[in-house]
């Protein structure tokens, strides 16, 4: 039977979108534009996208989460356990960050978004195959799992992203980043009241790493265009995660205030992502995984492009309306897609190790070259700037076309 929307694994799926979502922006564009404030160069603000490499390397700890118990916790059920550590764990970092400020403390600030990306990284292992895991082996519902999941994610980026900023115009940025913090109760409460998924993970015999590590992966590299499917998977959001970094110095320097900002991202950024979220669902449902993933790669790196009109139009509220909505719909659209194709990817019994290394590879693309996208624009202008972030969608196009003409059978289940 199909999963209702508002079923009670729907619901459970929503708010570990939202606590999945929440933690990015706060060591992504919201940390940007709080070193900003504070006069931080572009440079610096650009290299900061290094602090989230922990994000790229989870799936070196992902067999951890997915073979041990914790110590103590562990008779809740192990993605109980370990989604509860790691929730406890980030909403302490986020509210040792909000102590600091960036001219005393930038030190103290870089250390305490290492753990905040440390303890959301091992968070998303968990919690990714916990939502790929309540849900039966049934392709349709990964899907709808997985439109439900990115409204989740979205929302917890606007609470962190335009809610945060709107906040930062009548609070102090450590204030906000504190009452931030106090929302992941929410995805404690979620995991509470969630069932421990009854998926068999086979237990370790005398041999831990072929176990833990070696099997996950030779089983994955039996699937039909593997490479083809991680490199995919590495390059579909890279043209948008390039600008992320500096939309919001790049709002701040075209004159917008807080205010502007956060009330456009908020209310049309939201509409615009949930509508995205959702159609993306549809899109895929109605012409298949592998077409929507070659139109909405195309779309991706169009929208870019709405920034370079947005730079010479300047100061128009209306303007900045247009581009961020399209932007965020086309956004929500392409992350359903990707999350989509992860999520039936993955075998039963070793979800969390192979969702891991697939959405690390994501956030490497995003961590290392996000990382000189300040630089860049040092050495050109915004028009070049958002050129160079159409340019990189290229790649995605390339492989998601390559997968369409093959057609591997993973991804005609849908």
């Amino acid at each position: 039977m199909k999963s209702k929307l508002l079923s009670k694994k729907m619901l459970i799926t929503l708010a570990f979108g939202l606590a999945s979502g929440l933690p990015l922006a706060l060591v992504f564009g919201t940390l940007s534009l709080w070193l900003k404030d504070y006069g931080v160069a572009y440079r610096t603000i650009g290299a900061f996208s290094l602090i989230r490499l922990p994000y790229s390397f989870k799936w070196v700890w992902a067999p951890v989460v997915e073979k041990f118990n914790l110590p103590f916790i562990h008779k809740i059920g192990k993605r109980k356990s370990w989604a509860i550590f790691a929730l406890v764990g980030l909403m302490c970092s986020i509210m040792g960050i909000s102590f600091f400020e960036p001219s005393s403390g930038l030190m103290y600030m870089a250390i305490f978004a290492i753990m905040i990306s440390l303890f959301s990284a091992t968070l998303d292992i968990v919690l990714d195959a916990f939502r790929v895991e309540i849900f039966d082996e049934n392709t349709r519902d990964e899907v709808n799992g997985a439109s439900v999941y990115v409204l989740g994610y979205r929302l917890g980026l606007v609470i962190s992203s335009a809610g945060a900023i709107g906040l930062a115009s009548v609070l102090s940025w450590g204030s906000v980043y504190f009452l931030i913090s106090l929302i992941l109760i929410l995805g404690i409460i979620a995991v509470c009241v969630a069932d421990e998924p009854k998926i068999e993970v086979k237990e370790m015999g005398g041999n831990v790493f072929k176990s833990a590590v070696v099997e996950p992966f030779s089983k994955f590299v039996k699937k039909q265009y593997w490479l083809s499917a991680l490199l995919l998977v590495f390059f579909y959001r890279l043209s948008d995660s390039y600008f992320g970094p500096l939309a919001y110095p790049f709002y701040d320097d075209l004159g917008f205030s807080k205010i502007e900002i956060a009330y456009v991202s908020k209310l049309y950024g939201m509409i615009a992502t949930i509508i995205g979220g959702i159609l993306g669902g549809i899109i895929i449902n109605k012409i298949n995984i592998l077409r929507g993933l070659v139109v909405l790669a195309v779309l991706q790196g169009l929208t870019n492009l709405l920034y370079i009109g947005l730079y010479y139009i300047g100061h128009d509220v209306f303007s900045l309306i247009v581009a961020v909505s399209l932007e965020n719909l086309v956004s929500g659209m392409a992350t359903t897609a990707i999350i989509a194709f992860m999520s039936v990817l993955c075998d039963r019994g070793q979800t969390a190790t192979q969702y891991a290394l697939l959405s690390s590879l994501m956030g490497l693309a995003r961590d290392i070259f996000a990382s000189s996208s300040g630089r860049v624009l040092e050495l050109t202008s915004w028009p070049c700037f958002f050129v160079v972030s159409a340019l990189l969608a290229l790649p995605a196009i390339a492989v998601s076309c390559y997968l369409y003409k093959k057609k591997p059978d993973y991804a005609l289940k849908t």
